[in-house]
């Protein structure tokens, strides 16, 4: 059986379980990720050691934290993800200064799916346009919340601000203790230490680099098989959330959006439901437009997750990009959308962009590969 075969089978296999046994294993996945977490912070710590300022300093620059986001996340096709390991790292001792832009490349990052799902419908002209349209508000809605959010964090750092100060309210040390126990800490220290124990023949920062390899590597397979059980488990439902919705207005909108990213576990999936949809002429994108925002902030979920896995004394500052992520959105989602002037340069934006792309479809090719790749590579060596 070839691999592509094998893929195609996964999800089918998934279904075919009883639901007892999906919730065992979504449980065990869970378990896995905020092992990785732990296993990167652990790992990051270990590598960075006195070189910790040479190794940020490549990143120190917001733009080109921005842009390392952005871009892992354009690579990966998951934000989950990347936000994941930016809590793992920042558990390990990557500064909150970094890693906020970071946070902020990867919403840019995660809407290229939806946007890449939209070319299915690329040999149908007006199909094409009305889906290119749908795909490409999220892009436009995150590049702008960007360009508002990025300067005012460099020059005011609101959302370190605002999220030390939750973190004051919500965190203490002994918050998940029980009895003098963290129970996460001690379900998931003896592995990582093991781990360490096994990697100790490898000389220099190599255990560490091994660590974080290792955890990136469970994150990535944790949350794929993650999204795919909640899929099988909640997509049925999440699609009728989707219908009930619409038509009840915004504020309905963007709830459901934020339930259904929850319960599917991946806003690629939320946003992707609804590019057919719309392509098909059974919505039309300014219908969706709330949805997509819901997305933004239903995502933020499992940052908050993997968050719940570092212990000791990084455990606030893990907890506090996490929640970065979060206000980000929702300010975001709050201003943009709040502000009928700046709400409607996305949909202006997407629907122009939509009908150059249906006329020449190089045109369309052109916008992803350029904002994806071309101008964050243009940016990273001029900053070199």
């Amino acid at each position: 059986m070839s691999i592509t075969h094998s893929q195609t089978l996964e999800p089918a296999v998934i279904k075919q379980l009883p639901n007892w046994q999906r919730w065992l294993l979504l449980i065990l996945l869970v378990y896995i990720m905020l092992l990785a977490v732990s296993m990167i912070g652990s790992g990051f710590k270990y590598a960075t050691g006195d070189q910790a300022k040479a190794l940020f300093s490549f990143a120190s620059n917001p733009v080109m934290g921005l842009i390392i986001g952005m871009v892992c996340t354009a690579l990966i096709q998951s934000s989950s993800t990347v936000t994941s390991i930016i809590v793992g790292m920042v558990a390990g001792g990557l500064p909150i200064t970094i890693a906020v832009p970071m946070m902020m490349g990867a919403n840019i990052g995660t809407s290229i799916t939806n946007t890449l799902v939209s070319l299915g419908h690329v040999a149908r002209k007006d199909e094409f346009q009305r889906a290119f349209n749908a795909a490409t508000i999220h892009d436009f809605f995150n590049v702008l919340s960007v360009l508002i959010f990025l300067p005012l964090e460099i020059a005011f750092g609101i959302l370190e601000y605002l999220s030390a100060e939750l973190v004051l309210l919500l965190h203490t040390p002994e918050v998940l203790d029980v009895g003098g126990v963290n129970p996460i800490k001690a379900a998931t220290q003896p592995v990582t230490d093991f781990v360490s124990q096994q990697l100790q023949f490898l000389p220099s920062i190599y255990p560490g680099v091994a660590k974080i390899i290792i955890g990136i590597g469970l994150i990535m397979v944790s949350i794929t098989y993650m999204g795919k059980i909640m899929k099988a488990l909640m997509v049925g439902k999440a699609k009728a959330l989707l219908h009930k919705s619409i038509g009840r207005g915004p504020l309905s909108g963007i709830a459901s959006g934020t339930i259904m990213t929850v319960l599917v576990q991946s806003s690629s999936t939320t946003t992707s439901l609804m590019v057919p949809l719309v392509g098909s002429g059974v919505l039309k994108a300014r219908d969706i437009y709330p949805f997509t925002l819901g997305a933004n902030i239903g995502t933020c979920i499992t940052a908050l997750i993997a968050a719940l896995g570092v212990a000791g004394i990084n455990s606030g500052l893990a907890l506090q990009i996490a929640l970065v992520h979060l206000i980000y959105n929702v300010l975001g989602v709050a201003l943009i959308y709040g502000v009928p002037m700046l709400r409607n340069i996305p949909l202006t934006l997407s629907y122009q962009l939509s009908v150059i792309a249906a006329e020449r479809k190089v045109y369309g090719a052109a916008y992803i590969g350029g904002l994806f790749f071309f101008m964050p590579l243009c940016i990273i060596s001029l900053t070199l």
